[in-house]
């Protein structure tokens, strides 16, 4: 007996009626911001822009921790409070002395060793100060020998985690502290695959 139940129009109007006696679902019962609440948005928002901005990858120099495509977001300020770390991902802009670049060009890459280390690639291993490292994050072992590096004061080494797909200090040596611009703090977005 289809005219003994509800039609969709009436459980429509009964459930719209009983959703705005629930609170915060309804625009009109929420308060709006007073100017004090506006002035703190607006250096919330001043603040995130001064210390923080996001990225995207345009390169797979750094897979499989980030993919082309990624967006990143970059901790600014990290660098003023601690000195880069081994392991960390930095955001830096193109070594000067690099032909072909402008000095504005951004890079990502993962600092291998800092000043007074020294960085040697061979036989499909890094080694820092003569020692081994074991990196379960990168792509594949590298294929290149490089001779022995000093990272001098001032400077980090640093590598692209597809270390046979990277342009980095391998290439063309130490990096400039003064270059880098943030740490790597996390993903935002990450596109799917069609």
């Amino acid at each position: 007996m289809s005219f003994l139940r509800p039609s969709a129009l009436y459980q429509f109007l009964i459930t719209c009626y009983s959703l705005r006696w629930m609170p915060c679902q309804s625009w009109v019962s929420l308060p709006w911001p007073s100017f004090e609440g506006l002035l703190r948005l607006l250096v919330v928002v001043l603040l995130w822009s001064l210390c923080a901005e996001i990225r995207h990858i345009p390169s797979s120099s750094m897979y499989p921790t980030l993919r082309v495509g990624d967006r990143v977001i970059i901790g600014r300020a990290s660098y003023f409070i601690r000195r880069p770390a081994i392991r960390d991902i930095i955001i830096f802009r193109a070594p000067s002395q690099q032909p072909g670049f402008m000095e504005e060009e951004i890079f990502i890459k993962r600092i291998v060793a800092r000043e007074g280390d020294l960085v040697e690639v061979h036989h499909g291993w890094l080694y820092v100060n003569g020692i081994a490292q074991h990196e379960d994050f990168i792509a594949e072992r590298p294929t290149y020998v490089t001779n022995i590096t000093y990272v001098p004061r001032g400077h980090v080494y640093v590598l692209g985690d597809n270390r046979n797909n990277s342009y980095d200090s391998h290439v063309w040596g130490p990096l400039p502290v003064k270059n880098i611009v943030g740490k790597y703090v996390m993903h935002c977005y990450r596109p799917s695959a069609i």
